[in-house]
């Protein structure tokens, strides 16, 4: 395991996200399989099962071979204890022709994910607030509550400028797109994919989604807070796609979170991206 730096036992809610590729188009079966036993998992407090696109940000295209989990947990031993004995990662091991897997310590989080907010103080609870009332404070580990600047979830990394820390970052964004917003949405997806492959301090990223087209998200790490910071804000398709976003209304629903990623294992197309950063502190 990378260890990226020492972020256990703060007693705090901890993230992990598991990127797993398959030989052949079978695994597609556990989409259904694994969800009965993750409703059943003790310190799990939310998951999504996740398919993956073949670029790094949200594409049309599909990836059947690669599939993804994101989990949050109660604690870290909540998450020791899911590797060590759940049939899950015991099949990852088994059977994956490949697999990565990070550990996250949420930094910030903003908006809502089916009406939760999972990285914040409710998602314990797993519910929204309700009707009229104000959405709790973000920043579960360090603090850090970002401003609203206009996040796209087109693999946007505008959530707020970064704070100040070095070392890797991990950033999501996820979006529920309107339907009337579809055309829109993926004709711009181009411009920012290509920002994406050509940008330096992105170190790895995958497009991810629960439901075909409408449900989308972004899974990123970043060289440190500054190459998020200079990509979030640049001019270019990025930044216009980030208006349009916002004047015409493409979301229903979206969500932008940062996390600082502190243990990595395994591989993510050949290599860990996280393994040269791995003496760069927090």
């Amino acid at each position: 395991m990378t260890e990226i730096s020492d972020m256990t036992g703060t007693g705090s809610i901890i993230a992990s996200f598991h990127l797993n590729r398959y030989a052949d188009l079978g695994a597609a079966r556990y989409m259904a399989f694994d969800r009965p036993v993750l409703r059943r998992t003790k310190g799990l407090l939310f998951w999504r099962l996740l398919g993956t696109g073949r670029g790094r940000s949200m594409t049309l295209g599909a990836d059947a071979r690669r599939w993804a989990l994101l989990a949050v947990w109660r604690e870290e031993a909540a998450l020791d204890r899911f590797l060590a004995r759940s049939p899950i990662p015991a099949r990852w091991r088994r059977e994956a022709a490949e697999s990565w897997q990070v550990r996250l310590a949420p930094l910030a989080s903003r908006g809502r994910w089916g009406g939760v907010a999972p990285f914040g103080p409710d998602s314990v609870h797993h519910r929204a607030p309700a009707p009229g009332s104000e959405p709790p404070a973000r920043g579960v580990v360090h603090g850090v509550t970002p401003h609203d600047d206009g996040g796209s979830g087109l693999g946007s990394l505008g959530g707020g400028a970064p704070e100040r820390r070095a070392g890797p970052v991990a950033v999501l964004t996820r979006a529920a797109i309107r339907p009337r917003s579809l055309v829109p949405f993926y004709r711009s997806v181009s411009g920012v994919e290509r920002l994406l492959r050509e940008e330096d301090g992105c170190l790895a990223s995958v497009g991810i989604g629960e439901w075909p087209l409408a449900r989308q998200a972004t899974f990123s790490l970043w060289r440190d807070a500054a190459a998020v910071r200079d990509f979030a804000y640049a001019q270019g398709p990025h930044r216009r796609v980030v208006e349009r976003v916002h004047a015409e209304g493409w979301y229903s629903e979206e969500l932008f979170a940062r996390f600082a990623p502190y243990a990595s294992e395994g591989t993510w197309d050949g290599a860990d991206p996280l393994a040269a950063r791995a003496h760069e502190g927090p």
